[in-house]
């Protein structure tokens, strides 16, 4: 370990396990300017709007109760799936400007700042604070690096799961859901007919990655799309390529502008009544009924049958953290079974603790705590729990010079298994 955080480490740990309340003994006996700016917790996220927003004002409400004489700031910055918000991130680590703790993705996306020693082992704080019990093993072993763990999971969320205005829909003569690609892009051109000029809303870059994974989640089945990312499974099979014919002929439904939509501007074409589907983060549920619009329906992916596609927002202690007391605080809250509830039950996902109440929860929310226990999950590469960042802005790129220049799938597929080539090695 670095010099000098051998001590901190210890300390750190004997606080959580006597509890977050003894963590503000020491600056109860101090005051002044000095001792406010030390109580500060920079909180830095991508959760600037909508159901986003709503979540973590609920778990700065519990950091309040459980974190005494510890200060919020906010340090977001807007950009769906943190695509702004990592770019900035990068430039004040590397200007050795650190916040004290971040959002990153559970999974691969944080390989990178683990190497570069950006973030803290948390491996003490998660047997005090009893994560071990709390949390599913499978997810346990996916926050596990070389026996290690370095955050802490606050949610888990769907990627592969379809948005729906069912009156769009009745007035296209829609009346059933589809349960495969054909029967889907049967009822978008229904929806043209009747129309309809976007029946697919759909954004930038991440987003048109979200659509084609679960294409490709239908096309190769769990197993074979998990393998896209460990090099299990070609990039350049047949399936792929069908996969890629399939997603292509989608993307001709969508809205023309797509390329500089972020994703709450798509979900307002499906709002207005200007689109009937949207593929989107079952976030999106707490973010329409943030916005009003509770009329939805939702469904799995056409032909990805009981597959989950998971990922897990989670927090960090950051190397060099001007307040690591007070970020420790505020990592116990958001572990703690209450800080997930109050959390969860706003933004609209389901707690990564299986102990946790689900009063207040959604119909949706319900569904998705059921599923989770028997569907048979599957990692993302579009939110960081399938590949590294630097994997996923390669596959981004590809995808937006396909969006925006029209190039052939043939020309994108040779450049989805380029990158796959360049990084399944660096896994």
């Amino acid at each position: 370990m670095r010099t000098g955080l051998v001590g901190r480490h210890t300390r750190r740990v004997l606080a959580a396990a006597a509890g977050v309340i003894l963590l503000l003994a020491a600056s109860a006996c101090s005051g002044g300017d000095e001792d406010a700016e030390a109580s500060k917790v920079e909180v830095f996220t991508w959760w600037a709007e909508g159901g986003e927003k709503a979540g973590l004002d609920a778990l700065v409400g519990q950091f309040a109760e459980e974190c005494q004489g510890q200060q919020f700031i906010d340090g977001a910055v807007a950009g769906g799936a943190g695509i702004n918000a990592k770019q900035v991130l990068t430039a004040r680590l590397t200007q050795n400007d650190p916040p004290d703790t971040f959002q990153v993705h559970a999974g691969a996306e944080l390989s990178e700042y683990i190497d570069a020693g950006r973030v803290e082992d948390l491996t003490g704080e998660f047997q005090a604070w009893g994560l071990r019990q709390a949390l599913p093993q499978g997810l346990i072993d996916d926050l596990t690096v070389n026996g290690k763990i370095y955050s802490v999971p606050v949610n888990v969320h769907r990627a592969n799961v379809v948005w729906a205005n069912p009156q769009v829909l009745s007035d296209a003569g829609i009346h059933t859901t589809p349960k495969t690609i054909t029967a889907f892009l049967a009822d978008l051109e229904k929806l043209r007919k009747a129309g309809i000029e976007s029946p697919l809303a759909l954004g930038r870059d991440w987003t048109q990655l979200m659509l084609l994974e679960a294409v490709l989640i239908t096309k190769l089945g769990p197993e074979r799309f998990s393998g896209l990312f460990t090099g299990e499974t070609s990039w350049s099979s047949t399936a792929v390529s069908a996969g890629l014919r399939d997603f292509a002929k989608l993307l001709k439904y969508s809205n023309a502008d797509r390329d500089a939509m972020d994703w709450p501007d798509a979900e307002r074409l499906l709002i207005d009544g200007k689109a009937g589907y949207q593929v989107m983060g079952d976030w999106e549920a707490a973010d329409l009924t943030a916005k009003g619009f509770r009329a939805y329906d939702w469904f799995t992916f056409p032909g990805n049958g009981d597959v989950f596609q998971w990922l897990a927002d989670s927090f960090v202690l950051a190397t060099g953290a001007p307040n690591p007391d007070g970020t420790t605080c505020w990592l116990a809250t958001v572990g703690s079974a209450p800080g997930q509830q109050a959390f969860n039950a706003a933004k609209g996902s389901i707690p990564a603790r299986t102990d946790t109440p689900t009063d207040g929860f959604s119909a949706y929310q319900l569904a998705a705590v059921e599923d989770w226990k028997s569907a048979t999950p599957v990692p993302s590469c579009a939110h960081g729990s399938a590949c590294s960042q630097a994997w996923q802005n390669a596959v981004n790129s590809a995808l937006s010079a396909y969006s925006t220049n029209h190039h052939s799938t043939t020309a994108l597929q040779k450049s989805l298994a380029a990158a796959a080539t360049q990084f399944v090695k660096q896994e």
